[in-house]
């Protein structure tokens, strides 16, 4: 297919599916094209808990992704096939060399104490190309950053299904349960307890995005007035994580540079899973469990349920399950003479992620005659 003119921007889940906890959708790292000037971020698996920073190798005309360790603020390259090369949340553009609007800060007339976002907000604002979504690479110096590095683990894994967790957890308050690192010249006397001092790594490269829409929870966080979300790395490739630019802590030293990427056109991926081809055989169930969708599926329940009785009910579960994928079963059912209807569900319980208008192909039915 060809690819749309402009810069086209590919979310995998969304922010607010990330804080509600529980993913069980994922995007290997061989589904993003690296190849020049690429924008992104994201967070790992939860097994390493961890979160994605997006560096482009000037000369080498080339994107690396690097995972931010929660435990440590360190930094390590993603590299297909170690272990952590898919993930949970991601976001990424198309390649966008010569698309970016350079921005001359000399005419932003900036104010004193300004942050981050506000330098980028007064970019935004003196390009004559709207959108809903801008990507953002930016050189900067800090005298005093806080960082924080997301984690599953930290954040409670929350479940989906609770109205009340997912209110609670789609706001900034998510920030306070995240490990926070501090990076000054020195340890201040008055440093927050609560804040581990990393080193004196001042210098940073960033890439996120200023979302106009931030209550979508695309890209940022899901509430009012948080429009940019920002993951960096330091330029001495010692520390990275999520910037928190706007913490009381942290004081923006200056920019060295300030590029601006309008997004033409925006796609989610996600998962679409489908039973096919149920048969019923001389006493054998016979289907299959296609994955239609863009994302590979982890850990999928599958429901057997004859005669609507749940005390017969068989129980499967399909451990991972790639996007375009499909597996096949056949178990031994045992029915007794007379007319029967079965059941196949695939994730009966609404535990993957899946628009409401692709759920129908999750359970289908089968009407068959013992004699």
């Amino acid at each position: 297919m060809q690819q749309p003119e402009g810069i086209h921007l590919t979310i995998a889940n969304t922010i607010v599916d990330l804080v509600q906890g529980d993913i069980k959708e994922h995007l290997p790292v061989e589904r993003i094209p690296l190849k020049g000037n690429v924008l992104g971020m994201g967070t790992t698996t939860s097994i390493d808990n961890g979160e994605l920073a997006f560096a482009y190798d000037t000369v080498a005309e080339e994107t690396s992704i690097y995972k931010c360790h929660a435990n440590t603020g360190g930094i390590d390259k993603v590299c297909a096939g170690d272990g952590s090369d898919h993930f949970p949340y991601a976001c990424f553009s198309s390649d966008v060399r010569e698309q970016g609007y350079l921005i001359d800060l000399s005419k932003l007339d900036g104010e004193a104490g300004w942050l981050l976002s506000d330098w980028i907000k007064a970019g935004i604002a003196t390009i004559d190309h709207p959108a809903l979504i801008y990507g953002v690479r930016v050189r900067c110096q800090w005298e005093h950053l806080v960082i924080t590095v997301a984690s599953k683990l930290c954040m409670g894994q929350r479940n989906r299904n609770s109205a009340a967790e997912s209110e609670a957890g789609s706001g900034a308050a998510i920030y306070d349960a995240l490990q926070h690192y501090f990076l000054s010249a020195d340890i201040p006397s008055d440093l927050d307890s609560k804040i581990h001092y990393l080193g004196d790594a001042l210098e940073w490269d960033c890439c996120g995005f200023y979302d106009t829409e931030p209550e979508t929870g695309r890209v940022t966080v899901a509430q009012a007035g948080a429009n940019l979300h920002m993951h960096g790395i330091s330029a001495d490739h010692r520390f990275g994580g999520h910037l928190h630019y706007e913490h009381g802590d942290s004081r923006l030293g200056g920019i060295d540079e300030l590029v601006i990427y309008p997004i033409a056109t925006i796609s989610h991926l996600g998962s679409d899973l489908s039973v096919n081809s149920l048969t019923w055989h001389a006493g054998v169930l016979s289907f299959e469990v296609a994955n239609l969708g863009g994302l590979d599926v982890s850990d999928i329940g599958i429901d057997v349920v004859p005669d609507d009785c749940y005390s017969l009910r068989q129980y499967l579960r399909l451990p991972w399950l790639a996007a375009g994928g499909r597996e096949s079963f056949s178990l031994p059912l045992s029915l007794s003479a007379g007319s029967h209807r079965i059941l196949v569900a695939v994730d009966p319980v609404g535990d993957i992620i899946e628009p409401e208008s692709d759920r129908a192909n999750n359970r289908v039915w089968l009407d068959c005659s013992v004699i």
